[in-house]
């Protein structure tokens, strides 16, 4: 990952927002999906193989399938663990990884924030997980997209009341140019 702005922690954070339980629900179906692959080949291999070579194949394959869909489904409940979005003194930030050489932070700075808004649709207001997208207002690869975030329209809220009142601040504490 690269252009990270800064490495805060959430130690002093606003607020901190994590994902819904609905961003893991592809992940179980997917290893479902696998593991039927897996005793499928299994079960084909024990009632059709024909020759020994076979058998011993359709066998590596049924377990090779089973440790891959173990192995992804882990590191991905492991990685929708590690998102956190959070606001701070300086800007909302996006934290995730999993292995150190991963691990990272993304961030848009008050000053720079366009924008917070989240996209809405039937599962999304029935399960209150939301898509965030956090605009930057110069260029759009800067922006910070977050899928299935829970109470995401809470988060918005919050990082625009929050930017309004950094603006009027700000604004407050500049001297007027007098003409």
């Amino acid at each position: 990952m690269n252009g990270y702005e800064s490495l805060t922690t959430t130690e002093s954070a606003h607020a901190v927002y994590r994902l819904s339980w609905l961003a893991y629900v592809s992940v179980i179906l997917t290893f479902l999906v696998c593991v039927a692959a897996s005793v499928g080949i299994g079960w084909w291999t024990l009632h059709s193989a024909q020759a020994e070579n076979l058998h011993h194949l359709g066998i590596a394959a049924s377990v090779v399938i089973l440790l891959v869909a173990l192995a992804m489904s882990v590191y991905r409940v492991l990685y929708m663990k590690s998102v956190r979005l959070y606001t701070d003194d300086i800007g909302v930030w996006l934290f995730r990884g999993v292995f150190p050489w991963s691990k990272g932070v993304i961030g848009v700075k008050w000053r720079d924030i366009e924008d917070a808004m989240y996209y809405t649709g039937f599962l999304s207001w029935m399960f209150r997980s939301y898509t965030v997208r956090i605009g930057h207002r110069f260029t759009k690869t800067s922006e910070i997209f977050v899928y299935n975030l829970a109470a995401g329209h809470k988060a918005v809220e919050h990082i625009n009341q929050l930017h309004r009142t950094i603006l009027k601040a700000e604004q407050a504490a500049e001297p007027s140019l007098g003409v």
